[in-house]
């Protein structure tokens, strides 16, 4: 495996010992260069807190990255100075009263006081900032909430699966990601990759935004009921959330590929227009979120036709419905059993649907409210638990009502352009089959290759920090464009 990003030495010890008196944190980072931290890339100066509050230091790479005698010390049982006993493995046993939640569901949890969380952060993300945002706008909320933290800077692509595969999980009460939604989507499919993903998978996530879409970060604050922002107000909403400590289950879209590839996703997988936007906007990463607005218009220039076949499982047939043939058996990858699905060489169930037309501008499988933080792009509510949004714009569609339709998306409107090629329906599982293998997959924000591909969601399989206040609806048919809950505003003119 790669060399680990390694972490450095902070003040404190993991075991809480206090540091030296009169010792001066601004003066010990190795980190606190007024230049932009991301432009030197990754170097051996990632800050690790034992505390809250403290200051990195320099930290040689020949130390050990995992702490090994802290970990001797927390098998045992020391309870040092200032720190909570803990027990490798269920950090919900960590304090009294606090619930685990197995994935089939369960009572919601809260991450212990004082808590100790693994902060895996992409200097490179977005804009570049992150790092120096971190510094700014998180660690002093953390400090203030008896939250401790070890930084990780990520190096390249899939650098944070490799961690969490290899992580010492039970030393952490939660993985906190501070890049884009192509980080999350690692560490998740890292955890499900492991010889141990059902207990893996069980750990609490955090979601801090630092990257140009940042669509699960913007649900995740539009579930807790704040209003829609983005940037510097958007990551210290999230941080108040960690610092806030409830967790919340949260679906997974399990996903499978012709190839045999099994991929898990935790926001969206995309096909057509969408996906295009995404992945051939990367060039202009460094605009942050204006990236999508200048790939939007530059795709509408060329609109482009995708022929494929989709079909899905209506939410309300998923309840009904038992399938009469055996589930779908992946003994020989991990993971949970995909019940809805059956072989992609076999035709779909008959209590499926199969859309008429073959000719698409996107496809879009949404797990949350949003696809990035300034759109809101499922304004019908948060999915049910087992349930996702299913968005397909049929061909015809002019590229007028096509740009209506994403300028409308910001504030959610767009269900109420009475767009006729736009349709919507809540599903628990799909098929989608691009013919001659033309148009780029994104899931997660993430270039995956365009072959056929059939996903179901397995309901409240993880946790993630949040805000909401309310258990999700139970599995149920949600409305269709046509059946407008009545709290929906009005339209406003665009």
């Amino acid at each position: 495996m790669p060399e680990r990003a390694a972490p450095c030495a902070w003040p404190e010890d993991m075991a809480g010992r206090p540091s030296p008196q009169g010792a001066n944190p601004d003066s010990a980072s190795a980190v606190s260069s007024p230049s932009d931290p991301a432009a030197a890339g990754n170097d051996a100066g990632a800050p690790t807190a034992r505390t809250p509050g403290g200051e990195g230091e320099p930290h040689s790479r020949q130390r050990d990255a995992r702490l090994g005698s802290t970990d001797k010390e927390l098998k045992a049982g020391t309870t040092a100075e200032g720190s909570t006993p803990t027990a490798l493995g269920n950090p919900w046993q960590r304090e009294p009263g606090v619930k685990a939640m197995d994935p089939a569901g369960g009572p919601w949890s809260l991450l212990p006081r004082p808590c100790r969380v693994l902060v895996l952060l992409n200097p490179r993300g977005g804009k570049g900032k992150a790092l120096q945002l971190f510094r700014s706008h998180v660690q002093p909320l953390l400090a203030q909430a008896d939250v401790s933290f070890t930084l990780m800077l990520t190096e390249r692509r899939n650098h944070a699966r490799e961690l969490v595969q290899s992580e010492e999980l039970g030393r952490w009460d939660a993985l906190v990601v501070m890049s884009g939604d192509g980080v999350m989507h690692e560490v998740v499919n890292g955890l499900m990759a492991r010889p141990d993903w059902e207990t893996a998978i069980r750990k609490p996530l955090c979601s801090l935004p630092a990257g140009s879409g940042n669509a699960l970060a913007a649900s995740l604050n539009h579930y807790a009921g704040y209003k829609q922002v983005t940037n510097e107000d958007l990551l210290t909403n999230c941080t108040q959330l960690l610092c806030g400590r409830l967790l919340a289950p949260m679906n997974l879209l399990s996903l499978q590929m012709a190839s045999g590839l099994r991929v898990f996703s935790v926001l969206s997988l995309a096909w057509g227009f969408i996906a295009d936007v995404d992945i051939e906007s990367e060039k202009f990463r460094r605009l942050g979120e204006m990236r999508f607005t200048v790939g939007t218009i530059l795709r509408l220039a060329t609109l482009r036709i995708y022929r494929g076949r989709l079909a899905y499982l209506p939410a309300e047939r998923a309840v009904s419905k038992v399938p009469a043939f055996p589930a779908l058996d992946r003994q020989d990858q991990p993971g949970p059993v995909d019940t809805q699905l059956v072989p992609l060489g076999e035709p779909v169930p008959p209590h499926w649907t199969v859309v008429p037309e073959q000719d698409f501008v996107l496809v879009l499988a949404l797990l949350h409210s949003h696809l990035g933080s300034e759109m809101f792009a499922a304004p019908m509510g948060h999915c049910a638990a087992g349930t996702m949004h299913l968005f397909y714009v049929r061909a015809g569609v002019s590229r007028a009502m096509l740009l209506r339709l994403f300028l409308a998306m910001e504030k959610g409107r767009h269900m109420d352009c009475g767009c006729p090629y736009l349709q919507y329906v809540p599903v628990a599982a799909f098929r989608l089959e691009p013919k001659d293998g033309k148009g780029m997959f994104a899931v997660d924000g993430e270039l995956v290759v365009s072959e056929a591909v059939q996903g179901q969601v397995h309901p409240n399989y993880f946790q993630m920090v949040s805000g909401r206040v309310e258990p999700p609806a139970p599995l149920e048919p949600q409305p269709l464009p046509s059946q407008k809950p009545q709290q929906t505003p009005p339209p406003e003119p665009l």
